[in-house]
């Protein structure tokens, strides 16, 4: 049990619990069919007053910020082709994400942006320039999710036969994370921006510092294109769980989201991450963690029983194996609905079982029932009730846990992320375990307390242009 969790529990105030929302610039996210249902809207996904109406309910509901996935591919392994995906909707059409980012932001005043961007296929210094872009745009409240990819078919079509290995792709993303720090927090010192009218001096050149990166992967010689924006540095997202996911996680990520549909697995989850940024030199309480989960509630126990039966009709299986089948690297299409994945000998087959069987490890899946099980919110917890029996367990998981809020799927847009903001919230809000009103500053400031700055202590602020060895390197 973290520490965290115990100071909960010792009579000291209870820990507020943070929501996100889990989105993604598409019909189907994480509830394969669900696109179907008579009340959702998810196909208005290419409407730009779709995404103002949610971003304005999300801030009416205190969300921390809205999270949106991305994927440069198509899930293209069941049945060794995309034909599935595209027939029902699975992540494709996609859109940009980052897009999405100024016509939210200029509808709302507090609410942040995280954004997914895979940068094994996005050159450092261009990207390092769009994300200060928005940076600027949003008045400090954009967030970047760092992740490495992972379908062959986004290689394939940005000219590589197929990803980099995993430690590779981590190896990259190492430097690539070296190079974006020079350019976001060593190229322009404070002040270096005069806007002198009188003298007719707007930047002062002796402030402003080429990086001179040369590394295995990258070469950038200049200085950052763009002057410093209120958090210079996005505030840091992150979801990788594998053991070099984790040292990553621990040195880099200010916000990491886990998902797991047991208790016991998310707080060990919580627990290594922790640990991992101990060891990268900061502090367990450097990072906020968010846990994957789907609330599905109403006024009565009764009317939120029904309300999940009725979204459980709408799942759609082979929708939701194309979809597992992408995650997995597994062609579901070639077994049985009712085999039992046990019977699977591949890597990627056992890593998908040990997700399942995580609450019940005597339990022996079926194809069909893993499909059923990730049709409603991906592979987080589904949680079902009127508000006094969804705030009851999100105290529960929030207190044995030891994860500071949740990154909230839905079932269906918006009405998923409506039921919270009108029932859930209020509840919560009257148990003194959520925010009333927003912190002031940027969306680092709003999370931490602690300034629109990068912490002192995180890595990227030891780093030097004149080639010592930098406090990131030695980790």
């Amino acid at each position: 049990m973290s520490s965290l969790a115990d100071r909960g529990r010792a009579g000291a105030l209870p820990r507020l619990i943070r929501f996100n929302a889990f989105q993604m610039n598409t019909v189907g996210h994480q509830s394969p069919g669900l696109w179907t249902h008579p009340r959702d809207t998810s196909h208005r996904y290419t409407d730009p007053e779709h995404w103002v109406e949610l971003a304005r309910l999300l801030e009416r509901g205190g969300f921390d910020g809205i999270f949106l996935a991305d994927v440069l591919g198509v899930y293209d392994v069941y049945q060794a082709s995309a034909d599935a995906a595209l027939r029902h909707g699975i992540q494709v059409p996609l859109n940009d994400p980052l897009a999405l980012v100024p016509l939210m932001a200029q509808a709302t005043t507090h609410l942040g942006f995280g954004v997914t961007c895979a940068l094994t296929y996005e050159h450092p210094y261009s990207f390092a320039r769009r994300i200060s872009t928005l940076d600027h745009l949003t008045r400090g409240r954009i967030g970047w999710n760092i992740v490495t990819g992972y379908l062959d078919s986004a290689a394939r079509n940005l000219g590589m036969d197929r990803q980099l290995g995993h430690d590779e792709r981590y190896d990259v993303a190492e430097e690539y994370m070296e190079v974006v720090y020079k350019l976001w927090e060593h190229s322009w010192e404070d002040g270096a921006v005069l806007r002198d009218k009188e003298r007719g001096v707007f930047t002062d050149p002796s402030k402003v510092h080429s990086i001179a990166h040369h590394g295995r992967h990258y070469r950038v010689p200049g200085f950052h294109l763009c002057e410093p924006s209120p958090q210079r540095t996005p505030l840091l997202y992150q979801a990788g769980t594998s053991g070099r996911g984790k040292a990553f996680a621990g040195r880099h990520a200010e916000c990491i989201f886990v998902s797991a549909p047991a208790r016991h697995i998310v707080a060990r989850y919580v627990q290594e991450l922790r640990a991992a940024a101990v060891a990268a030199g900061r502090t367990a309480c450097d990072v906020r963690i968010y846990a994957q989960a789907l609330l599905i509630t109403a006024p009565t126990e009764a009317e939120a029983v029904e309300k999940y039966e009725d979204y459980k009709r709408h799942i759609d299986i082979e929708a939701a194996l194309a979809l597992l089948s992408g995650w997995t690297g597994v062609d579901f299409s070639r077994h049985a609905l009712d085999d039992t994945i046990e019977y699977m000998d591949t890597e990627a087959g056992r890593t998908a079982l040990a997700s399942f069987s995580a609450a019940d490890p005597d339990r022996k899946w079926t194809v069909r029932e893993a499909a059923q099980f990730i049709g409603l919110g991906g592979r987080g917890p589904v949680i079902v009730g009127n508000p006094a029996q969804v705030a009851d367990q999100l105290e529960a998981w929030l207190d044995e846990t030891g994860i500071d809020g949740f990154n909230l799927a839905f079932a269906l847009a918006h009405e998923s992320m409506r039921d919270v903001v009108d029932q859930v919230v209020p509840e919560l809000q009257r148990r003194g375990r959520y925010q009333k009103e927003y912190a002031a500053g940027s969306l680092r400031n709003k999370l931490f307390g602690k300034g629109d700055r990068l912490d002192v202590a995180h890595p990227a602020r030891g780093i030097s242009l004149r080639g010592q060895r930098s406090r990131m390197k030695q980790a």
